[in-house]
């Protein structure tokens, strides 16, 4: 599957849709959609991984980055959707608790920190 990241605004929440297979070669172009969002004032973040195949360290190093980015403006990045192995590498990284990962797409349920 072709990776892809795209995103909408839903309110005052980016919705980052990731699709594909998250690794060193591509967590580049999440990174770049990342940086662009918070630069430009957005750091209300949910990453939605029901599209996401796999994710490697460096995928999961993003997701890091992308929270401390967007804790530095007040806001936060959180994960949602992720199913089979995304889940089973966020649960054994601890990430699940850290970003509090929930399994439905409700920005509603993502309060601030």
């Amino acid at each position: 599957m072709t990776f892809s990241v795209a995103h909408a605004r839903s309110g005052e929440i980016i919705r980052i849709e990731v699709t594909g297979e998250l690794d060193m070669a591509t967590v580049p172009r999440l990174n770049a959609v990342i940086d662009e969002r918070i630069e430009d004032g957005d750091a209300r973040l949910l990453v939605d991984l029901r599209g996401l195949e796999f994710c490697d360290s460096t995928g999961l190093g993003a997701f890091v980055r992308g929270d401390n980015l967007a804790a530095a403006r007040g806001g936060w990045l959180r994960l949602t959707g992720a199913g089979g192995r995304v889940l089973r590498v966020l649960s054994i990284s601890g990430l699940e608790q850290v970003l509090r990962y929930e399994p439905a797409v409700d920005p509603a349920r993502h309060p601030d920190r």
